[in-house]
C-alpha cells in the first residue's frame, strides 16, 4: 500500500507507530497520523497548518489530551491500523489522484484526514478552526499547482 508514499509520508507513518506505541495503544488511529506529521514538523502538511494559523505545540497537546483516556496495553508485532486510519490512507491516496499527482505525500495524509472527517484528528483540527477547502486552497498554493 506505501509503495507511491513518498519517504516524508512513509515516515510519517513510522512516526504514528511510533506514538501508537509510545501511549502502549494496540492500534494505529488517526489521531496517531496527526501526530507523526507533527512529528515530522517539515512536510507540505505542517506547513499547511501553520499558514492556517494553527499551532503544532497546540494540535499535538490536544491530540494528547484525547489520547489520555484510552486504555493502555502491552503489544507485540504489528500494530494494525484501525478502520478509521485505513479509511484516511484511501482517502489520501484519493486525493493524490483527484490531483494528479503519481505519489502521496504528508499533503495528501493530511487531506484524508480532513475529508474522512468523523475520526478524533479531524474534530481536532476543525475545533482549531482547520477547514477542508482552506487546506486543500493552502495546499495547492504551497505545491504551485
Amino acid at each position: 500500500m506505501f509503495e507511491r508514499f513518498t519517504e516524508r509520508a512513509r515516515r510519517v507513518i513510522i512516526l504514528a507507530r511510533e506514538e501508537a506505541g509510545r501511549f502502549r495503544h494496540d492500534f494505529v488511529g488517526t489521531e496517531h497520523i496527526l501526530l507523526g506529521l507533527i512529528r515530522d514538523g517539515e512536510g507540505i502538511a505542517t506547513a499547511v497548518l501553520q499558514r492556517l494559523g494553527l499551532k503544532l505545540e497546540t494540535v499535538k497537546s490536544e491530540v494528547e489530551r484525547a489520547l489520555a483516556g484510552f486504555p493502555k496495553t502491552l503489544t507485540f508485532g504489528e500494530v494494525p491500523f484501525t478502520p478509521q486510519a485505513k479509511r484516511v490512507l484511501e482517502l489520501s491516496i484519493e486525493e493524490a489522484r483527484q490531483l494528479g499527482h503519481n505519489y502521496i505525500g504528508t499533503e495528501h495524509l493530511l487531506l484524508g484526514l480532513m475529508k474522512e472527517g468523523q475520526s478524533i484528528a479531524a474534530k481536532i483540527l476543525e475545533s482549531l478552526g482547520a477547514r477542508l477547502d482552506e487546506v486543500r486552497q493552502e495546499t495547492l498554493a504551497l505545491l504551485g499547482d
